[in-house]
């Protein structure tokens, strides 16, 4: 039953309020005695917030880079495209890691040490508080690694997409790409050669010819990033070697993971190729090939000996045997037994005299007897190769070497010490002491005492530093060796050979600039070098302020349409 307060009606719910309780005017007098508590604010939090500002504010383009490549010369060569397309962008490339905003890693999965040292760099950059960009075959191949996750990571087929990746990381977010490059299915061989680089070497150019391969050997991690075979069409390649000679460029080198397979995806091959790229070669400028395997080289021997003794092509080629059992090589799914490198190695040897054949060699793979490496120890003797890679089997993970039974770690370091004695028994130049070479200068030696030259069967050879040799071929009498080098002392009264090229670029010059970039360059110039583009905030903003301004456009057409939703609702609210 109701109460007694209950009989009343009420009109309205302001008759609630009896003549006891306070006026509406009361409680707005009132509030003049109510004192706001102070609260103490943290100034240290507040500075940190003043001084990093939210990621949608970082203005792209103006932060310094310092970029690091481990590996092979096609990892060398991502690692020049990504620094160039950075640098056009307005970036600021670096060679001070402390000094960097962002480190960007390229690395390696040949072997374990490669990628320990790629561990330990993520390490230091995250402990130093550095943003992180990861590139190269480790992540491609395992980007679920724990000590990969939350990190940026750009696949090697997608190297031209550099500059987006490093903008959103600096912006805070974490970003992958890691898809490969299509036409009408057919995979392609990766990012255009056309795109701006900074050479290492402003004298070298490093050209990949493909990327992948076609084998399947049982120890190798980078076919699991660089997958099947994938060639550049004959012509592109022919154009990057001719802008390279335009920007002074004086060697080239070819480069992938197997250039004796080149164009078998696209029907055509290696030889056809090279003749290409020797008609456009210089006077006074040099070709180097770079690795094939026995297989892809075996049908083309009389060509490759034609193209080997050109003169503008260097006499050397790097054949890599990994073991003289033919029981190894089967484990090692390699698709050649050693009488297929021993007919290649004596053909070339007949008829290219003075050839350089470099090969590699694995000692303690898993099933290597004592027989099997004695056979390889007896190969080094037979023909004492000048240049000799010799590495350690590391399982890699994933690989079905990793799954065989594995030679004791004691036996495979002394196999490695053992076969490097026979290594250096010999000295393979001694017999050239005495000789006038003609020598192509192209770098400084380690330790800044000499220039650095390669004679016609790209042979190191040290020579005195005069400023007037570099990037010049000189000749020289040979006075000197040792393991890995000879001396020559330049012929008094010897001309000094100038390529029929333009200067080279400078130390950091921003190569291959198309018409796309130096249209979004603007004024800037066809030539525009990573140190002048970071001069200022306004020079070093060249090609991002477009992305920028569209960034601003997209959030204010937002922000408008909102204010739009928003009076709407008012309006329909108040009528």
């Amino acid at each position: 039953m109701p109460s007694a307060s209950c009989d009343t009606l009420l009109g309205d719910i302001e008759d609630i309020v009896s003549h006891e309780d306070s006026k509406p005017q009361d409680r707005h007098f009132v509030r003049k005695d109510v004192v706001p508590k102070v609260r103490r604010r943290n100034t240290q939090n507040l500075q940190e917030e003043e001084n990093s500002p939210p990621s949608d504010s970082t203005i792209p383009g103006i932060q310094k880079i310092w970029i690091r490549t481990w590996g092979c010369s096609h990892n060398n060569s991502d690692g020049e495209y990504m620094a160039g397309q950075l640098a056009a962008y307005g970036y600021k490339i670096t060679e001070n890691a402390s000094d960097a905003d962002l480190w960007l890693l390229n690395s390696c999965t040949v072997k374990n040490p490669a990628e320990d040292h790629f561990r330990n760099s993520i390490k230091k950059a995250q402990e130093e508080n550095k943003k992180i960009v990861l590139a190269g075959c480790v992540p491609q191949a395992q980007p679920r690694q724990d000590y990969l996750k939350g990190l940026s990571i750009i696949g090697v087929q997608q190297i031209d997409r550099v500059v987006e990746v490093v903008e959103e990381t600096i912006k805070g977010h974490s970003v992958r790409l890691l898809g490969q490059k299509k036409d009408n299915g057919r995979r392609l061989g990766g990012a255009r050669l056309d795109l701006p680089k900074i050479r290492k070497n402003p004298l070298i150019e490093i050209i990949s010819i493909n990327t992948g391969c076609l084998n399947a050997c049982t120890y190798c991690k980078t076919k699991h990033a660089r997958g099947n075979l994938a060639s550049y069409p004959i012509d592109e390649l022919v154009d990057r070697a001719k802008q390279s000679f335009q920007e002074g460029v004086c060697e080239i080198w070819l480069t992938s993971e197997d250039t004796g397979a080149y164009g078998r995806d696209i029907g055509t091959n290696l030889p056809t190729l090279l003749w290409k790229l020797v008609e456009v070669i210089p006077e006074g400028a040099m070709l180097r090939l770079g690795m094939t395997n026995p297989p892809y080289i075996l049908e083309h021997l009389e060509e490759m000996a034609k193209i080997l003794n050109h003169p503008r092509v260097y006499a050397f080629l790097h054949i890599p045997v990994q073991s003289a059992s033919d029981s190894v090589l089967m484990e090692m799914k390699r698709e050649y037994c050693v009488a297929d490198f021993k007919r290649v190695v004596d053909f070339l040897k007949e008829k290219v005299p003075g050839i350089t054949i470099a090969t590699d060699i694995i000692c303690g793979f898993p099933g290597e007897t004592d027989q099997d490496f004695q056979e390889t120890v007896k190969l080094v003797e037979e023909y004492k190769f000048p240049s000799l890679f010799i590495n350690q089997f590391y399982p890699r993970p994933g690989t079905p070497a990793a799954k065989m039974e594995q030679v004791p770690a004691q036996v495979k370091k002394q196999r490695t010490k053992d076969l490097s004695r026979v290594f250096h028994s010999y000295s393979p130049y001694n017999h050239k002491i005495g000789e006038r070479q003609q020598v192509l200068v192209t770098e400084e030696s380690f330790d800044s005492k000499f220039y650095v030259a390669h004679n016609q069967f790209y042979e190191q050879v040290l020579v005195p530093k005069n400023s007037a040799f570099m990037g010049k071929m000189v000749e020289v009498d040979i006075c000197e060796s040792g393991k890995h080098f000879m001396k020559g002392q330049p012929v008094s009264d010897a001309k000094v050979y100038t390529p029929s090229i333009s200067k080279p670029l400078a130390k950091g010059e921003v190569s291959g600039l198309t018409k796309d970039f130096r249209n979004g360059l603007g004024s800037s110039g066809s030539h525009t070098s990573a140190a002048s583009q970071c001069d200022s905030a306004s020079s070093r903003m060249v090609l991002p302020m477009p992305r920028l301004y569209q960034d601003c456009a997209l959030r204010m057409s937002v922000g408008l349409a909102l204010l739009a939703l928003l009076f709407a609702f008012f309006v329909k609210v108040y009528n």
